[in-house]
Parts: C-alpha cells; structure tokens; sequence
C-alpha cells in the first residue's frame, strides 16, 4: 500500500533561536485508509507537527525536513500552493470547534465557503451539497441557518467534521477533536470518523491524550516526548508491548475500568535518570 504522507527528519524551531527545537528529527509514514495516532502530553508536539503538514505555523517558527503528501514537498510550496491543498486534499478538524468556527455566520454557509472555494459551487448545487455534508454527519438539513451558539459542543464538532470532509480529502488531520466532549458524544464523533474514514478510503492522522481512543481507532501508533518519537510502530505493539519507559509511563497513566490497577503519575527525575543513562550506555 502506497504511502500518502511521508514526513522525513522534521524539525521545527523558534525563527529567533534556530536551536532550540520543538520538534525534533521526526519521521513517519502514514497509508490510505490507515488512521496513525499520535500521543503524548500538552507540549510534547503533536499539534505542532500537525500544524507544519498543513502550512499553518506560527511566522515566529521555521520548519526544515521534508513533508511528502503524495510525492510533494509541501514545505517547498508558497501560500497560495498550500491553499490548493488545505480543505480540498488534506482536511483537518481543530481542537475547540467554538474558537475555529464564526459565530456571526451561519453554519451552512461556513460549510458552503468550503465548497465555493475548492469546487466552484454556488446556487442550488452548493445548498444541496451542504445539505448532504449534514446529513451526512448526523444534523438534520434544516439546520443549515443555525449559528454556532444555537449548537450543542457536539454538534459543532459534528460541523467541523462536515467542513473537513466537504471536498472528499485524501488525508483527514483530526487534532483532539474529542477532548472537550461527553463520552457518549466521544463515541458518536469517532464511530462517525471511522465510517467516513472507510467510506472514503482516507488516511487519518489522529492527535489525542487518550489511550482508549488509540485502542478504538488506531492502526499504528506514533509516541512523541519533548518534540520527539520515541517509539512508534502498529497499535498491537505499542500498547501489548511498549519498549520506551516514556510509553511504559504513560500506560500506567491510564485508569482501570475494574478499579483494581493502582495509577501511577509519570517520575519524571526516575524518567530523565533512565534516559541518560540509555544514552550513555548506547553510546
């Protein structure tokens, strides 16, 4: 199976410090129809690495490495390059759906500019596309003059997901899109996430704190730790079988549904001891 993303020794850093790195030398490949999770804490440069994909860093960052998405160095392209590709080849769905949509316009022509933009549509064509994307991620079309703050939390994720997947994207980039939701919600969005990822034969790049959605959803899994992989490889592996203390750590992080596992919080002076050690005895 043909890889659709290949990021190659990716580093991003701050324009002013070009040394100090947020994110370091990281590689990973990710397949049509294949979801790869990435893991780990607040700062540990998920969303970073997420938001260097789609072009959109901060001008106070620089990003070297190659980002392939079907063959083509996006990091080589200009604004108006990755503006073909944002919304019509790759899609990505933001963490707090409040903050990424309008609140003084409506939802279905939030939908709607995606389509204008990428497919031309406009007149009957464009409303019956919207009406679709909504009915096809669970809100009734009548919604479609509703504003944001007329929506439950999700809801609005379930917008998002609509605007995301408007042109049929080859790639969906899916950053936390369920941290701020109930859990019966939570499972509605991923269970709609999975189907439209089959459906479409899209590969999905999912960005989450949470092991039990990696379980659910994952096909590999990606763990990253101070701007770093530290170990990746099929789900199977990972969580039967994680070999970095980072992943060891964090798995012990997650609570026992049976209530008889105690938690343990992540020993970060043990945790930063065993890795220079590691890298000392590696040496």
């Amino acid at each position: 199976m043909a890889d659709i993303l290949s990021i190659e020794h990716l580093n991003v850093a701050l324009k002013k410090s070009p040394s100090r790195l947020l994110v370091k030398n990281t590689s990973f490949k990710l397949a049509s129809g294949k979801t790869t999770c990435i893991v780990g804490e607040s700062g540990s440069g998920k969303s970073l690495t997420a938001l260097t994909i789609m072009g959109l860093l901060s001008n106070q960052l620089i990003a070297t490495g190659r980002v392939l998405f079907n063959g083509v160095d996006l990091t080589t392209l200009d604004n108006r390059g990755m503006q073909k590709i944002r919304g019509a080849q790759i899609g990505m769905i933001f963490q707090e759906p409040m903050t990424s949509l309008n609140p003084v316009l409506t939802i279905g022509f939030q939908i709607g500019e995606v389509l204008t933009a990428h497919q031309a549509l406009k007149g009957n064509a464009l409303k019956a596309s919207v009406a679709r994307l909504l009915t096809q991620v669970g809100i009734p079309e009548t919604r479609n003059s509703s504003y944001p703050d007329e929506l439950s939390g999700g809801q609005r994720q379930r917008v998002m997901v609509a605007m995301s997947i408007a042109c049929e994207p080859a790639l969906l980039i899916a950053d936390e899109p369920t941290t701020a939701l109930d859990v019966t919600v939570q499972a509605q969005i991923l269970t709609l996430l999975d189907e439209l990822k089959s459906r479409m034969n899209m590969a999905m790049l999912f960005i989450t704190h949470d092991f039990g959605v990696v379980s659910d959803i994952a096909d590999d899994v990606v763990v990253m730790f101070r701007g770093e992989i530290v170990e990746a490889g099929p789900k199977e592996q990972v969580l039967g079988n994680p070999q970095h203390p980072y992943t060891k750590a964090l798995l012990d992080c997650v609570p026992d549904v049976a209530g008889k596992k105690e938690l343990n919080p992540i020993d970060y002076a043990w945790l930063n001891h065993h890795e220079l050690s590691n890298s000392g005895a590696s040496s």
